[in-house]
């Protein structure tokens, strides 16, 4: 048989085209159905499969929404937002704590808390009792501490801060923490206070975090939508400088959600004694703060409060973002040539950014916690200043001047002083002068904590690097 000349003659088209058949319902239908060709496919839907806590998004049908999938899934979200703000909230409320305590420079002048002792060289000399019996009584009446004044009643008036027989329930001594850590050793072994007041203002502090994240795109997006119109063009072609819309975005955020800091700070500074406290509750505070002092205008545009939290915003928006960049195109580095010099740079530009950001945000807080109006004074857990600040260069000034640094603040002694220790008294004293003589450590309480907390984030950051060059910085 000889070979064929060519091979188009064998050809010979499939005897059917590609179809696809539905599934066969019984055996009566699978026999009267045509054979359909082994290449056949059979079109499901896929199920999705469960999620964490039964959340997994499912698309909206033609009948509508899944109400029941949104509910779970918004309740996880604040459930996981309250966890997360759980845990930083000590460390807040202690931070705050030390921002508002006002700490005067003359607290070394009260008689009752003067201890007289001597030094280690005349351990071996005769006893002060012993002294004291060959000692003349002129001059022991003399040295005696002179009695307490008294009002028309006949109660002894309370003359400084640093008296603690006078000190009320309540108030912590002034003075005895250094530190963020100090203060809520302090808060714990307080008995009014104790450990559940670590997490005052929790709830009100995770209500703000979750309404600020969710407002902010929508800001956001609004002030895109306005200054379009501006530059001539569509909300689509808007092109601003990169910074603009974000920075105005988280201004606004937080000017809009002032109120609900004002009311954190006060339920954090508060007494926890029942009978002192000024507010149960948020939802108390807020109708309160409105009832008294203001109203909504007062919240808002009252100038103890306008004033320090539109620059406290401002601030804690710009320097962050530009002051790593200035850093950077100073210096002439670039993300691609110098991914790791970079990160230090921006590790610096945030360090710097606290010096700057601390003052203000120390000062809003002692101006929020003065009341306004008819409202009853706070009756709060540490020492605050008895007459108000008028405004926010009122309170810098009075800071610096009529404060003190030197804490925690020891008891004042009497020194009777050798020769031999008479120079190391003096160097001791030398020391020890500048913190006493100014209140700028006051501006700064807590900046060892933010310091730490940068450097934290900033070690782990380099450590789960990727090596891509977009990979980018995460602030704190």
């Amino acid at each position: 048989m000889s070979s064929p000349t060519s091979l188009r003659d064998l050809y010979a088209p499939p005897p059917h085209a590609w179809s696809f058949v539905a599934p066969l319902t019984n055996a009566t239908d699978a026999a009267s159905a045509p054979l359909a060709p082994s290449t056949s496919y059979q079109w499901t839907s896929r199920q999705p499969g469960s999620s964490l806590l039964g959340t997994a998004g499912k698309l909206p049908d033609d009948e509508g929404l899944d109400v029941k999938a949104l509910i779970v899934g918004l309740f996880t979200s604040a459930l996981l937002q309250y966890a997360t703000t759980a845990v930083a909230v000590p460390w807040d409320v202690s931070k705050t704590l030390l921002q508002v305590q006002w700490i005067p420079r003359d607290l070394d002048t009260i008689p009752a808390r003067e201890v007289e002792y001597e030094d280690e060289d005349e351990s071996n000399e005769t006893s002060h009792e012993e002294e004291s019996y060959f000692a003349d009584p002129q001059v022991l009446e003399q040295e005696s501490p002179l009695p307490r004044l008294t009002d028309e009643k006949g109660y002894v008036i309370r003359q400084s801060v640093a008296d603690e027989d006078l000190l009320p329930e309540y108030v912590i001594p002034v003075g005895s923490a250094s530190g963020v850590w100090d203060m809520i050793g302090r808060l714990r072994a307080f008995r009014p206070e104790g450990w559940l007041s670590l997490w005052k203002g929790l709830l009100t502090t995770t209500v703000q975090e979750m309404l600020s994240s969710a407002l902010q795109p929508v800001v956001r997006s609004l002030l895109e939508t306005l200054l379009s119109p501006l530059f001539g063009l569509t909300s689509s072609s808007f092109n601003p400088p990169p910074i603009l819309v974000p920075i105005a975005a988280q201004i606004l955020t937080g000017f809009i959600l002032s109120p609900l800091d004002l009311v954190r700070t006060r339920l954090m500074v508060q007494s926890s004694v029942p009978r002192h406290r000024s507010y149960s509750g948020p939802i108390d505070a807020l109708n309160k703060i409105l009832e008294h002092e203001g109203g909504i205008r007062g919240v808002y545009f009252h100038p103890h409060l306008f004033l320090p939290t539109m620059l406290d915003c401002a601030l804690r928006s710009v320097v962050p973002f530009a002051l790593p960049g200035l850093i950077a195109s100073a210096l002439s580095i670039t993300p691609e040539a110098h991914p790791i010099a970079l990160n230090c740079i921006e590790l610096i530009g945030s360090l710097s950014s606290l010096l700057i950001t601390i003052p203000f945000e120390t000062v809003r807080r002692r101006l929020q916690v003065q009341v306004r109006g008819t409202a009853k004074p706070l009756k709060a857990c540490v020492e605050l200043r008895p007459v108000p600040y008028n405004g926010m260069v009122d309170a810098f000034w009075h800071i610096l001047t009529e404060e003190r640094s030197d804490i925690p603040l020891q008891p004042t002694r009497r020194r009777r002083k050798s020769v031999g220790s008479k120079a190391k008294v003096e160097e001791e004293e030398n020391r020890e002068r500048w913190m006493r003589s100014t209140g700028l450590g006051q501006l700064y309480r807590g900046l060892g904590l933010r310091l730490g907390a940068s450097v934290v984030v900033f070690v782990l950051a380099l450590l789960g690097a990727k090596e891509e060059a977009d990979a980018g910085w995460a602030e704190l």
